[in-house]
C-alpha cells in the first residue's frame, strides 16, 4: 500500500514545474480569532484559542466552538439563492481584497480571466435547518404540510456551487467558476486547482479559498463519530479526545506573479483506506509530504516549519506524527541518539518546526486548508511561528519525536514553510508556501 501511494502522488507533482510564478495575495480572513490582521496575528502568534462554550448545535451538551464573532456583511439585498452565512463569511473576507481586486483592474485584467474556485462542505445547510425546524413548527400548529415551508426558503442556498457562485457574483469574475468538496482538504484542494488554471494558461488571476460554517447537521454528524471533543482539544495530547469543530472563511488572489508568499508546491495522494479514519502507517499523508517537496524541488532539510493537520483525535495525531518522523527524521542528526517522543526536551535542530492551530480556531473542515495556508502566509511575512497550544507536559510521549513550537522558542524567520490537511477516505493534500524576492528571472512554482 505504502508503495502504490506513494507512486500514485509522485505521478502527479512529478518533477519541478518551471517558468509559472504563484503569488498567494495578502489573504482575506473571518475566523474565531477575528476579522482583522492585527487581532489575529496577535491570537496566533501567543497561542490565544478562539473557542467558546455552546450547545446551540448539541443542545443539552456544551461543546468549545470556534464561532465567528466578527461584524458579517449584510446578505439582505442579495439575490435569495445565494443568501446564507457561509456566503456571508465569504462576502466579508472578499471585502479584505478590495485593493488586490482593483490591482487586477489597473493591469487591464478582463473578468473573463479571472475565476473563482473555492472549497466547502457545509455551503448553506444551516439555513435549510431553519428552514425546516419552520416547516414542522408550522406543521404542528395545522399548517397543510405543502403549505408550510417558509417562504423565503431556497434550496439552492445548500448547493455545493453556490459558495463560488457568490464570490464570482461579487467579484464580477467570469472565468471557471467552481467548488471543491473533499472535506477537510477542500479549500486547500482549491488553492492547488487556482494553481493549475494560471499554469495551464486558463486565467490571468484566480481568487481561491473556502468556508465552512457551524450547523447542527456537521456538529451532531461528528459527535455520532465520536470524534468531538466536550473539552479543548489537546493536539499531539496524551489525553487527546477528538476535535473542536470551528467555522471561518479564507480567500487569496493567486496570480502568476513573482515576489511576495509562493505556493512553490503541491502534493496530492488518496490512500482510500477507510471511510473516515486515517491509514494507521501514514502513508497517504508520507506520499502526499513527498509530492509536495518534489513540486517544489525541495529536500525534507529544507523545510523549516510544518503546519499540522493535528486534528488532536487519537488516529490522526498518531500517524501524521509518524508520517512526518519517517519522512523528515532523516535529516535529524545521527549522533542526538534520541528516540523519545513527542514531549521530549532532548533538541532536534534539523526537524523542521511543528505545531497545530487547530486548538485556536476549532477544526474548520472545507476552510482548514485554506485558512492554515492563511497562517503560514502570516508566519512568512511577520518571520514568527505559531506555538503549539497543548502544554509541554500534557505531550505524549508514546508518539515519535517533533520539533514542536513553544512561545520560548527562539525566533528564527522561516522561509519555506508547508502545511497539511488530510480528509475522509485518505484524501490528502500538502502544500509547500515560501516567501520570494522580487526577481522576473525566478521560476517559482
Amino acid at each position: 500500500m505504502t508503495e502504490s501511494v506513494a507512486t500514485v502522488a509522485t505521478a502527479t507533482t512529478k518533477g519541478r514545474d518551471t517558468g509559472n510564478a504563484c503569488r498567494l495575495s495578502r489573504p482575506g480572513i473571518v475566523c474565531p480569532l477575528g476579522a482583522d490582521h492585527g487581532l489575529i496575528s496577535s491570537a496566533l502568534f501567543s497561542a490565544s484559542r478562539g473557542l467558546r462554550v455552546s450547545d446551540d448545535f448539541s443542545p443539552g451538551t456544551p461543546l468549545s466552538l470556534g464561532r465567528v464573532t466578527a461584524r458579517l456583511v449584510d446578505d439582505s439585498d442579495w439575490p435569495a439563492p445565494l443568501r446564507s452565512r457561509n456566503n456571508r463569511l465569504l462576502a466579508t473576507a472578499l471585502e479584505q481584497l478590495a485593493p488586490e481586486l482593483e490591482a487586477l483592474k489597473r493591469q487591464g485584467i478582463a473578468p473573463e480571466r479571472i475565476g473563482v474556485v473555492l472549497g466547502t462542505s457545509t455551503s448553506g445547510i444551516g439555513e435549510t435547518e431553519a428552514a425546516m425546524d419552520a416547516q414542522r413548527a408550522a406543521v404542528a400548529q395545522g399548517t397543510p404540510s405543502a403549505d408550510s415551508w417558509p417562504e423565503n426558503f431556497e434550496y439552492r442556498r445548500q448547493e455545493l456551487g453556490a459558495p463560488a457562485e457568490c464570490v464570482a457574483w461579487l467579484s464580477g469574475a467570469r472565468g471557471p467558476v467552481y467548488t471543491l468538496s473533499t472535506a477537510c482538504t477542500s479549500s486547500a484542494k482549491a488553492l492547488a486547482s487556482a494553481r493549475r488554471l494560471l499554469a495551464s494558461g486558463q486565467c490571468d488571476a484566480v481568487i481561491a479559498g473556502g468556508a465552512d460554517s457551524l450547523c447542527h447537521m456537521t456538529v451532531k454528524g461528528f459527535m455520532s463519530l465520536e470524534a468531538v471533543s466536550r473539552k479543548e482539544s489537546l493536539p499531539l495530547g496524551a489525553e487527546r479526545d477528538g476535535i473542536n469543530l470551528g467555522e471561518a472563511a479564507v480567500l487569496f488572489v493567486v496570480t502568476p506573479e513573482g515576489g511576495g508568499v509562493q505556493l512553490t508546491g503541491v502534493g496530492e495522494s488518496s490512500d482510500a483506506h477507510h471511510i473516515s479514519a486515517p491509514c494507521p502507517e501514514g502513508s497517504g499523508a508520507e506520499a502526499a509530504m513527498r509530492g509536495a517537496l518534489a513540486s517544489a524541488g525541495r529536500a525534507p532539510g529544507e523545510i523549516d516549519y510544518i503546519n499540522l493537520h493535528g486534528t488532536a483525535t487519537p488516529l490522526n495525531d498518531a500517524m501524521e506524527s509518524l508520517a512526518i518522523s519517517r519522512l523528515f527524521g532523516a535529516t535529524v542528526d545521527p549522533d542526538s541518539g534520541s528516540d523519545a517522543g513527542a514531549g521530549s526536551d532532548i533538541e532536534q535542530p534539523r526537524l523542521p518546526a511543528v505545531s497545530s492551530t487547530k486548538a485556536l480556531t476549532g477544526h474548520t473542515l472545507g476552510a482548514c486548508g485554506a485558512l492554515e495556508a492563511a497562517f503560514c502566509w502570516l508566519a512568512l511575512e511577520h518571520g514568527r511561528l505559531p506555538p503549539h497550544a497543548t502544554p509541554r507536559e500534557a505531550l505524549d510521549p508514546t508518539l515519535p519525536a517533533l520539533n514542536i513550537v513553544y512561545r520560548d522558542r527562539p525566533e528564527t524567520p522561516p522561509l519555506r514553510v508547508m502545511s497539511n490537511a488530510f480528509a475522509f477516505g485518505g484524501n490528502n493534500i500538502s502544500l509547500v508556501l515560501e516567501r520570494h524576492t522580487p526577481d522576473p528571472e525566478s521560476s517559482a512554482c
